[in-house]
């Protein structure tokens, strides 16, 4: 009875660490797609001067991913001289209440981050407590 007990107390201490550190690695997809997505699109204007982007759509296919969805539409100023790529968590995948963003001029922001102190955050954000 003293073991079980012993694993149920380090079973209770270790579960939210590990929970943590799922949820830290399922942001890398965002941040990580995001950067990538955000080169195609600079890659995009130097071909054509422009971003190809409207009020819903950007020039470049928006790819897909298993824990956020992507978006892309005018950024500041509302004209394909500018884009927002955005990254919102999936419920169904335990990521929802995070979401990302990257503008052209690579301004990276936390819109969304459950645990956060304060939002919008100028950066994005890995884990609850962080900063910019």
């Amino acid at each position: 009875m003293i073991a079980v007990a012993i694993v149920a107390i380090v079973a209770a201490v270790a579960y939210p660490s590990y929970a943590g550190y799922v949820q830290r690695s399922r942001i890398a997809e965002a941040t990580g797609v995001l950067a990538t997505t955000r080169v195609r699109l600079e890659q995009y204007y130097q071909d054509n001067r422009n971003y190809g982007s409207s009020a819903a759509a950007c020039g470049v296919t928006m790819p897909g991913g298993d824990y956020f969805t992507y978006g892309c539409n005018w950024g500041p100023g509302a004209t394909s001289q500018g884009f927002l790529l955005t990254a919102s968590g999936k419920a169904a995948a335990g990521m929802a209440g995070y979401a990302f963003t990257v503008d052209h001029n690579n301004a990276q922001k936390t819109t969304a981050f459950v645990g956060a102190d304060s939002l919008p955050a100028s950066c994005w954000l890995k884990r609850a407590g962080d900063t910019c």
